[in-house]
């Protein structure tokens, strides 16, 4: 793959992280943005990954900061967005303030005032897109569906322009900050190798190599899609899964 410029919005834990991480790997410019720095940053082990810091539902800075990097590190081949709310307040407000409006004014900020062609755009976005969560609040819910819908409705209006915009959708999966602790009593993988097909828990290395696919030439022909990373999980009828897991069941 043809080294290239990707910006990674919010890509300072978790699956962005490990994207930033393996996109530096390939030999990419990494240019990230997110709200705060984080501590290590992922510059400080040396290589092509830089951080500059803005607020998304912040317009002026995050312009300053799509300028800032367009002058220093030049044009934008890629874009990679995962934020979420992660504040205090109105729930339902900052989830579609932070995933939709944010999502909305960089790509229409990189398209309209940074000329960015013939890139490829993935939005992170989730299983619960279409299934629900518990433990998840419904701005969640309701705003990961429409991101789903905001991508097949770039893929119609930027297609001509050669911008092709795609939809990852992760389910549960292990990452630095979780690992230890979701694996820590076994629970985790004796639930995996119960009710998953492929028979375990996927990794936020696994979920960012399918993002890099999507920005990828080998995916130059694949625009408006979400792309359910979950090991078939979801597939799978929801009593049937309950009947399965029987947590009264002989070495459960």
């Amino acid at each position: 793959m043809t080294p290239q410029h990707a910006l990674l919005l919010g890509a300072t834990r978790g699956l962005g992280r490990a994207t930033a991480r393996l996109f530096a790997a390939d030999g990419h410019t990494v240019s990230v943005i997110a709200r705060r720095r984080p501590d290590p940053a992922p510059e400080d082990g040396g290589g092509s990954i830089r951080v500059w810091t803005a607020d998304l539902g912040n317009a002026a800075a995050l312009a300053k900061a799509l300028t800032e990097i367009h002058q220093e590190r030049g044009p934008v081949q890629s874009m990679v967005f995962f934020p979420r709310f992660r504040g205090d307040g109105d729930a339902w407000r900052g989830e579609f303030e932070t995933i939709l409006d944010g999502a909305r004014r960089v790509i229409e900020g990189l398209v309209n005032q940074h000329g960015f062609r013939d890139g490829s755009i993935v939005l992170v976005s989730s299983v619960n897109a279409r299934l629900i969560s518990p433990k998840l609040g419904l701005g969640y819910h309701v705003a990961k569906a429409a991101l789903n819908q905001m991508v097949r409705y770039y893929a119609v209006a930027l297609g001509p322009k050669g911008i092709r915009i795609n939809s990852v959708s992760p389910g549960t999966f292990l990452k630095d900050e979780t690992r230890a602790a979701l694996l820590a009593d076994g629970k985790l993988e004796r639930l995996s190798r119960e009710i998953v097909p492929l028979g375990r828990v996927g990794t936020a290395e696994e979920v960012a190599s399918v993002i890099r696919f999507l920005c990828s030439p080998d995916a130059s022909f694949v625009t408006g899609q979400d792309l359910v990373v979950d090991g078939g999980v979801s597939l799978q009828f929801q009593e049937a899964l309950a009947t399965a897991w029987d947590p009264g069941r002989p070495g459960n």
